[in-house]
């Protein structure tokens, strides 16, 4: 965990993340541990289950790229031994730099569950959010960002997957952030969709700034966001995580010139990979880091 704060430290980087390395789940390494690690630990949710169960999961439309629930909700659920405070606790003390905390979102928690109780999946995220909301009320991170990965292929939930998203970040003592992605299981896109379809729920979130996924799509849609809220601050994916190839300090300035010239220069705030590391070799994310932050100076003209 210290070699990975300090290499982001080296790289120059702003904003610091753990990696999340803690959560890191042998039996399903796809996600990082970005799902198990959350729902693992809640009570009302049975990790065994049946073959029928199984293929019931399986059979729900958008799920296809797991071949099991990460559980199945059998009761009300509860915290459980869920315990995020614990985890952000020793991070403070290992850099000097500001650290972000990740919390993976209710709404896409709940749509890795086979939900046996609530028959609502509106209501199963907002218990799910309740329970987040209540440990991230004492993490005193710089900065809270609430990870969103699924629903930006399932626009027909954007009237309320909002809710559940802003229960969790009203709970965080200091700024907040979301993240969209369409997907990065196991280094792959995993669903289609468009930020057109989600522009409703973006300006709906409480959120002080957001983290786009555009490297790997490209910039055509960015348009879109020219009617997002004022108060929102947009952060720009620059780096493409799911190739191999890094990017040179001129493409990522490049990237960020192009987005510059839609939204304006005020407009964005920060520019980022697109979504995690986790699957690229170190030798392949850390040149990428450093010449993310190499670009953008180039840009600055620093």
């Amino acid at each position: 965990l210290l070699v990975v704060l300090k290499t982001q430290e080296v790289a120059g980087l702003d904003m610091l993340s753990d990696g999340e390395l803690a959560r890191f789940d042998v039996n399903h390494p796809d996600t990082n541990g970005m799902i198990e690690f959350f729902i693992r630990p809640l009570s009302g949710i049975a990790t065994e289950f049946t073959p029928e169960e199984r293929a019931a999961f399986c059979a729900q439309p958008g799920m296809q790229f797991r071949n099991r629930p990460a559980g199945v909700v059998r009761t009300q659920l509860g915290a459980g031994t869920l315990d995020l405070p614990s985890h952000w606790s020793l991070l403070p003390s290992l850099t000097n730099q500001p650290i972000k905390f990740t919390v993976t979102s209710p709404y896409m928690l709940a749509k890795t569950l086979l939900d046996s109780h609530y028959g609502d999946l509106r209501a199963l995220c907002m218990d799910l959010a309740k329970i987040l909301a209540t440990q991230v009320a004492e993490i005193n991170a710089p900065v809270l960002q609430v990870d969103e990965a699924n629903l930006t292929g399932h626009p027909e939930d954007r009237d309320w997957a909002h809710e559940p998203i802003n229960t969790v970040l009203d709970a965080a003592p200091h700024e907040t952030a979301v993240h969209l992605c369409f997907g990065n299981y196991g280094g792959s896109t995993i669903q289609q969709g468009s930020w057109k379809d989600l522009l409703p729920f973006l300006n709906a979130l409480h959120a002080d700034h957001l983290l786009l996924e555009f490297a790997r799509r490209g910039y055509e849609e960015l348009e879109v966001l020219c009617d997002l809220r004022p108060e929102i601050a947009l952060g720009v994916g620059v780096i493409d995580i799911k190739d191999n190839e890094v990017e040179t300090p001129r493409t990522v300035a490049g990237r960020i010139e192009q987005a510059s010239k839609i939204l304006g220069p005020e407009r964005i705030q920060w520019v980022h990979p697109d979504c995690g590391f986790w699957m690229l070799p170190r030798s392949v994310a850390d040149r990428k880091m450093a010449n993310l932050v190499k670009g953008r100076d180039l840009f600055l003209g620093q």
